[in-house]
């Protein structure tokens, strides 16, 4: 069996960063988000830029990295 040397970006992410994405993906806030998962809206936040980090999405002042990495589940 061969090892793949470049990880899938969707399976770098946590199993709670991926239930935040798909949350995200359905169009969820990060308020909502929070709610649901029981935690904290800061809590949701970490895990966003977790997201962004690990999915490779710079920031570069707009809003874009959302859709970016929601984009990026709905192409997997």
């Amino acid at each position: 069996m061969r090892r793949r040397s470049v990880q899938e970006p969707l399976d770098r992410l946590t199993p709670r960063e991926a239930e935040v994405l798909e949350l995200m993906a359905a169009g969820a806030s990060n308020t909502r988000i929070a709610e649901q998962l029981v935690v904290t809206e800061k809590a949701v936040a970490k895990h966003i830029n977790s997201i962004f980090a690990k999915l490779d999405l710079s920031d570069d002042g707009s809003n874009a990295r959302r859709v970016q990495a929601v984009t990026t589940i709905l192409r997997h």
